[in-house]
């Protein structure tokens, strides 16, 4: 063997995105602008002595200039063209300091009275309280009429004042957060000499304000020590062993040293390489660790040149030190060292870490919502950067393009002279090292299992990619809101013609002339007929101004506020695993949850836990595992199978199975890694077959696998204790992590990643395996590999796993045929059941092939222009000539309640439509499982290939027309837009992502929105995030709908934000999708109660009380016009003007709010059990603009009789009071009126509210008494002068009491017969049901003890459909009707015809077991001799296969599927004829 391979490199291409076809022409230009001082021999070489690194230089597609236009120097003077005449920088970058928060003390009450009054109807009331002011208009106190808008503003600022000093408050603990920063030199890219006076002055404001919270907090302290001495001397101060915490004031003055990181659980990871640049020293033996296992080391070739940034001839002070600082002192240029588990500060350019290999692992949940770790490498030219004083001495340019919001791309270079220390006098030689986002710690991402790194900073504050993808989120307004507009206007217009027609009258009464007025009146105020017309009718918009109800939009800001709180605290949407409540982001679309029709749901970590676990596998040619899936559960209860008692038939089965597989375990090696309460692969086969029951060939392989498995990945090992010793893995990906549990629990245990590979314990043994290569996995490749030398023998393997079409199509040809067939039909199985398949293969490489493939690689990642193709292309070039091992089957589980839930929300005729990324016999499974599909359905799977948009119109006509019989016309559109039923359970659409980039074309889409319409489920696989955001822009816009989108990641934050209403599920996915959602939960199950219960509620308050609101002031309004009948429209007040600034104030304004807050005509557990109340949400049905009219027309109604009712008391003379007093007065008439109009409208919101409390009630009471007792306290003053007395005056007569109750009487009387003629007559669902409450018929969800009532007993007597669950009534003849598992419903190929019985073709008797003789026994492929364990029952494989085996031909169909068939048939097209040996590395 030759010399020892270079160290682990690793292909970094978790986060890569393939470049734009500008990318290589805006690279040549910066590289042109490099290569100006080269000779014409480097220029074709390439920078050879400083370009190679990991990492992806291509710019991005979206650059907005292309070259570069930052640049940083770092110990170096800026050139005369970047510093201005005053000899300070020219460039200016945005401070690290960030600031959300809309306001500073400083302007908070400037901006916020300019933010308030961009409401129109602010100004509107300013206009009218500026008009007040003026006496010619008749206002008799501007004052009091300044009142109502001035308590608006200063409820709405004090609501912002919260909000805003919340987001302040989380700023400065940002801002605030601990950074160890250089400090004592010179950074010559920033100064602090322009701080512009006006920051100048709001740092003083600040700092003024900080300074009185800080006295007055100290003087509050001060007096608690005084009064309680004893409870202070107790007290100490508060610390935590942290990074920040360890370093005294002392190690803060000291230079920076190259040791681990001070955090005291460090030791926990076993990635702790050593900081001098050479491997790790040997340290303390690990467990069963075994003396002289590590091969013999072996000379390392000659390494390339890379250069170094820190310049040896260059004399530094060594002043500069790491100092304790925070993120908002950090400014471009600086040197910063994160310490492991840190928050990113700043955009940072990586120079060094810990690790001697450059690289450093970064948790990116905050920037996009993914938990797994992502790798960064330091320049190479940076890696010797470890002390501050070789940041001192380090010396170099960057040039980099501006800052842009794309997270997969950056492209600088870094250019330094390098010097010879040996001979500094000579000029040094210019080298450059391209910079990429592989070499780039974005801020907001969390430095994981790195002791240290160093970097310089390139980007800060609002410049950083996360500040710039923050964005803002969609304004998102309710439906109510949008529509309120319209009724708004309307009473604008009601308002503008009773104004014109009070100054058009006015105006000709006073040109007529020889009036009674003449004589009473001194003139009139204009002057003129035109300006006293004029002059009325700005008058009467003050008179009138209640008609525009100001007070209307604070009162919808409370009650959503109340609303959002409610949902918060609702404890049955509390998920204590996470610590999460239903969370509330926008609080101002809470009606919007209960008009819902669509449901656009993602699946993994959505419906699905997103964790999984590792259930079976197949290994040369055998299948193993026992498992009871979802899927499978659903597959039973589809043919007739009672699944409870089969359930628990196989968890019993399981368990047994999981004993004897643990003894056999124990039997074979005590593994101290094994937690028997974890193991998630039940097979007491496979430990049997692996203990050599089978035969030594089968033995082998089976601990081959494993061995694969616990090899090939990029884990992490997380040691968590010694005693017992605990192993957890840090993954990319979930799935990788299941893969290396389940070979952990088999005996092969991994326990260390050092810098060349890992270490495995083996049965008991520890073995050291040098990982030589590792190419990643990513979306494009679909699968990873890695190349292991074995430590026993020297062999060189590759190995690979990835998806099954993938691994087939690299097999080598014309070998293992028996092998791919048996290993296809298992994986087809395993998918039936609803598992994530991968195939697991090998090959073995020759020490010269290696070396010679090693090359090339180092080539390929070497190369400026197009590296990432010519990785791809050097990748698939040793990815060949694959040798089949076998393959795995992951489960990802259903959430809890997830099926229930799905049912809950169809049964109230909302509609379901999944989204995934999944492949599509997956996205199948789940569907049955979660009850989204069921066995009556005919699947219509749409597929086409990318480039035949003819073809996709033709299936579409055709799907439409065999199906529906329909041709796709407008007129069918619209008639579907105008049904909102749900569509029968008949049929289910699925489609694939490349087929859905057809249909959603502007000439295709109609069609396909009809097609879905029809179909009861639908679901859309392998779709991207934009095709989800376009699929719901779809149905949303299309069909006029509400929508909400539901999701856990990243990929879902389109959908999130393009639906009305966005959820968000705070899952394993990170946070991404919660942190843009409008609603946050913590499960999928907890949606139904958010949409069927708080959506409902707040849905019918909020209609309800709209609707109340403008009634009473309708009342109130026309009460006051009809009163200018009388008096020629002069703008007389009929009633005292501060009734009128009181009304909406206080007299009314409170009933009606609560009645938008706590109103309920059903409770929850009701709603829940009869979720068809939903359906007038859907329909819309609670807020119309006929309800308005309706309540508009009884309002108007009602004013006429509080009114002329007083009139006619009035009409022939007034009453007197005891004291002889007359009462023909207009202030005494005024109270008759307004007393009777409040004591009306408080009575009318209480006959709507459903619920009466004592609290509802109350208020009520005190609302309609606030209005005497403020008659009776006002009228007492002189100052009031004619209604000075008033109140004793109409207290005290009798008229006035028989009036109101008259009056009360008169004005509720039609609407109390209305209301009885339609409970009676015509009822409504919620009538029934509430009457059905009161009866008694649903005790039963009050009281455990009480059985529920017989079916159909519930809602029996409406004759509304929609209270009825939905059921299949649908013509359809028995003999055509399928009774076959779901995967065998009609598709494309399937239609028309006679389907068949169930009896199967393979020996079935249609309930998915085999019958008698016909035991499937599995064939040994790759063995001559007989094998004993071939003859034992393997009854999970068996029963699955025998429930699936008629369904392999619908499917095939579909080339999306991979079959057992398709598989079988499919030849390697990237291989050559080579030796069929099958090798294993057999541990000794």
């Amino acid at each position: 063997m030759s010399g020892k391979p270079p160290a682990t490199k690793r292909l970094r291409l978790a986060t890569q995105r393939h470049p734009g076809a500008a990318g290589p022409r805006k690279r040549d230009t910066i590289m042109r602008a490099l290569s100006m001082r080269k000779k014409e021999k480097d220029t074709e070489e390439g920078l050879p002595d400083g370009d190679a690194h990991d990492g992806d230089e291509t710019l991005s597609d979206g650059d907005e200039k292309g070259l570069t236009q930052r640049r940083v120097f770092v110990n170096l003077p800026l050139p005369d063209d970047l510093l201005d005449e005053d000899g300070l920088p020219k460039q200016h970058f945005s401070r690290n300091k960030i600031r959300t928060a809309k306001y500073t003390p400083l302007i908070f009450i400037p901006k916020n009275l300019w933010l308030q009054f961009h409401n129109i109807a602010n100004i509107y009331f300013l206009f009218v309280t500026i008009l007040a002011i003026f006496p010619i208009f008749g206002a008799s106190n501007a004052a009091l009429g300044s009142v109502p808008l001035i308590f608006i503003l200063t409820i709405t600022a004090i609501k912002d004042a919260i909000e805003d000093y919340r987001r302040t408050v989380l700023d400065n603990e940002l801002n605030n957060t601990p950074v160890h920063l250089l400090v004592d030199w010179h950074n010559p890219n920033v100064t602090d000499e322009n701080i512009s006076y006006w920051r100048q002055i709001k740092k003083a404001t600040s700092r003024g304000l900080r300074w009185l919270a800080k006295r007055y907090k100290e003087q509050k302290a001060k007096k608690k020590a005084v009064d309680n001495p004893e409870m202070m001397a107790l007290q100490r101060s508060e610390t935590r062993a942290s990074v920040y915490t360890a370093n005294t004031d002392i190690s803060e003055s000291i230079q920076m040293t190259p040791v681990s990181s001070p955090l005291a659980d460090k030791q926990r990871f076993s990635f702790t390489p050593s900081d001098n640049g050479q491997p790790e020293t040997p340290r303390r033996p690990t467990h069963l660790q075994i003396p002289g296992q590590r091969p013999p080391e072996q000379p390392k070739p000659e390494s390339r040149n890379y250069g170094n940034l820190v310049d040896a001839t260059k004399q530094v002070p060594e002043t500069a030190r790491f100092k304790r600082g925070y993120w908002k002192d950090v400014r471009v240029g600086d040197f910063v060292r994160i310490y492991n588990d840190e928050e990113i500060p700043a955009d940072i350019i990586i120079l060094s870490t810990s690790d001697s290999d450059g690289a450093c692992y970064v948790e990116t949940k905050n920037l996009d919502g993914e938990t797994n770790l992502k790798v960064r490498h330091a320049l190479r030219s940076g890696r010797k950067i470890k002390h501050a004083r070789d940041c001192e001495a380090a010396t170099f340019m960057i040039e980099s393009e501006n800052p842009h919001a794309n997270l997969y791309s950056y492209s600088a270079v870094i250019k330094w002279t390098q010097k010879d220390s040996r001979a500094p006098e000579k000029p040094g030689q210019e080298m450059a090292e391209a910079v990429s986002i592989n070499n780039l710690l974005l801020r907001g991402c969390t430095l994981r299992n790195t002791d240290w790194a160093i970097g310089i900073v390139a980007f800060t504050g609002d410049e950083t990619k996360i500040m710039m993808n923050a964005g803002i989120t969609p304004s998102k307004r309710s439906r109510i809101s949008r529509e309120l507009n319209w009724n708004v206007i309307c009473n604008f217009l009601i308002l503008l013609i009773m104004c014109l027609l009070s100054g058009i009258v006015q105006g000709i009464t006073w040109a007529k002339g020889n009036e009674s007025l003449d004589y009473f009146e001194f003139g009139s105020i204009g002057g003129s007929p035109a300006v006293d017309g004029i002059v009325t009718f700005w008058t009467a918009v003050i008179l009138f101004q209640n008609l525009v109800p100001i007070s209307l939009y604070i009162s919808i800001e409370i009650i959503k506020l109340a609303q959002a709180f409610f949902i918060y605290s609702d404890v049955h949407m509390y998920y204590d695993k996470l610590d999460y409540p239903c969370t509330p982001k926008s609080w101002n679309i809470s009606d919007d949850l209960g008009q819902i029709e669509y449901i656009f749901s993602d699946k993994t970590g959505t419906l699905t836990q997103n964790v999984m676990e590792f259930k079976k596998c197949t290994v040369n040619g055998i299948p193993y595992g026992e498992a009871y899936t979802e899927a499978q559960a659903g597959m039973q209860k589809r043919q007739g199978i009672n699944v409870e008692e089969e359930g628990a038939r196989m968890r019993a089965h399981i368990e047994s199975d999981r004993v004897e597989m643990i003894k056999g375990l124990r039997q074979i090696n005590y593994n101290p890694y094994l937690d028997e309460e974890k193991i998630t692969f039940v097979s007491s086969a496979y430990v049997n077959d692996l203990r050599g029951m089978s035969g030594e060939e089968q033995a082998q392989a089976n601990s081959h696998f494993m061995l694969v498995l616990a090899l090939c990945h990029t884990v992490l090992p997380d040691r968590l204790s010694d005693d017992p010793p605990r192993v957890d893995f840090k993954a990319q990906s979930p799935d990788e992590a299941a893969l290396v549990a389940t070979a952990r629990d088999c005996g092969y245990s991994l326990v260390d990643r050092t810098t060349h590979g890992v270490t495995v314990n083996v049965q008991g043994v520890e073995k050291e395996y040098e990982v030589l290569t590792t190419l990643e996995f990513n979306s494009a490749r679909k699968r990873m590999s890695a190349i292991v030398r074995m430590p026993d023998t020297g062999k060189i393997f590759l190995f690979c796993k990835g998806a099954d079409s993938i691994i087939y199509s690299r097999l080598r040809p014309g070998e293992q045929k028996d092998l791919r067939v048996a290993t296809a039909q298992h994986l087809e199985v395993f998918a039936r059941e609803g598992l994530r398949t991968l195939c697991i293969a090998q090959k073995e490489l020759t020490e010269e092939e290696y070396l010679t493939w090693s090359k090339e690689h180092d080539i390929a990642a070497a190369a400026v222009h197009g590296r990432e193709e010519k990785l791809e292309e050097v990748s698939d070039a040793i990815e060949r000539d694959l040798t089949l091992l076998g393959g795995t089957a992951i489960e990802d589980r259903l959430q809890d309640g997830v099926p229930d839930t799905i049912a809950l929300l169809a049964e109230a005729g909302i509609k379901l439509w999944v989204l995934t990324g999944d492949k599509v016999e997956t996205a199948i499974n789940i569907g049955f499982s979660c009850n989204l599909l069921d066995n009556d359905m005919e699947l219509i799977v749409f597929k086409v290939e990318e480039d035949e948009p003819e073809r996709a119109a033709e299936l579409l006509d055709n799907y439409l027309l065999d199906y529906f019989r329909l041709t796709g016309s407008a007129d069918e559109l619209e008639a579907a837009k105008k049904d909102h039923n749900p569509p029968p359970p008949t049929h289910a659409l699925v489609i694939d992502g490349d087929a859905l980039k057809l249909v959603l074309e502007d000439e295709l889409k109609m069609k396909f929105l009809l097609l879905c319409k029809q179909c009861k489920a639908v679901l859309c696989c392998r779709v991207s995030p934009s095709q989800k955001a376009a699929v719901c822009q779809m149905v949303k816009k299309g069909l006029d709908v509400m929508t909400l989108s539901i999701g856990d990641g990243a990929n879902d934050v389109a959908m999130i934000q393009e639906a009305d209403v966005g959820v968000g599920i705070a899952g394993e996915e990170g946070r991404q999708a919660v942190m843009c959602s409008d609603y946050a939960i913590g499960q999928f199950r907890f949606l139904s109660r958010l949409v069927l219960v708080h959506g409902r509620w707040s849905y019918r308050r909020l209609a309800e009380m709209t609707a109340n609101f403008f009634y009473k002031n309708i009342v109130w309004t026309f009460a006051l016009f009809w009163y200018q009948l009388f008096n020629s429209f002069d703008g007389s007040y009929l009633f005292e003007y501060t009734y009128i600034l009181m009304y909406n104030l206080a007299f009314t304004s409170l009933p009606v709010i609560l009645m938008g807050i706590l109103d309920q005509d059903v409770d929850d557990k009701v709603s829940l059990a009869v979720p068809q109340l939903y359906r007038r949400g859907i329909l819309r049905q609670e807020w119309t603009m006929l309800k308005f009219w309706v309540y508009m027309v009884d309002g108007i109604y009602q004013s006429i009789m509080c009114f002329f009712m007083t009139y006619l008391v009035y009409y022939l003379g007034g009453f007197t009071s005891p004291t002889g007093r007359e009462l023909n007065g207009r202030e005494q008439m005024g109270v008759y009126v307004a007393c009777a109009a409040i004591v009306v409208v408080n009575t009318y919101i209480l006959i709507n509210q459903y619920r009466w409390d004592w609290l509802f009630v109350l208020i009520i009471v005190v609302s309609t008494l606030l209005v005497f007792l403020w008659t009776a306290v006002y009228s007492q003053f002189k100052s009031v002068g004619s209604f000075y007395g008033a109140a004793g005056q109409v207290f005290g007569a009798l008229s006035f009491w028989a009036t109101m109750c008259l009056t009360v009487i008169v004005c509720l009387l039609p609407r109390m017969a209305a209301k009885v003629i339609q409970k009676l007559f015509f009822p409504r669902d919620i009538d029934i049901i509430r009457e059905q409450v009161r009866q008694g018929k649903f005790a039963h969800l009050y009281n455990e003890n009480i059985p529920p009532p017989a079916s159909g007993s519930i809602a029996t007597s409406t004759s509304s459909d929609i209270l009825k669950p939905p059921s299949h009534h649908y013509e359809q003849d028995d003999e055509l009707r399928p009774i076959y598992p779901p995967s065998m419903a009609p598709t494309a190929t399937t239609r028309g015809g006679k389907r068949g019985s169930g009896n199967g073709s393979d020996g079935t008797d249609g309930s998915g077991y085999l019958g008698t003789g016909g035991t499937f026994t599995p064939r040994r492929f790759s063995l001559e001799r007989h094998r004993p364990s071939m003859d034992r029952v393997r009854p999970s494989f068996d029963r699955i296969r025998s429930s699936t085996e008629r369904t392999r031909a619908s499917f095939e169909a579909t080339s999306e599927f991979t079959s057992a068939a398709m598989l079988a048939r499919m030849e390697s097209c990237h291989s050559a004829p080579r030796r069929a040996s099958l090798a294993y590395e057999t541990p000794r």
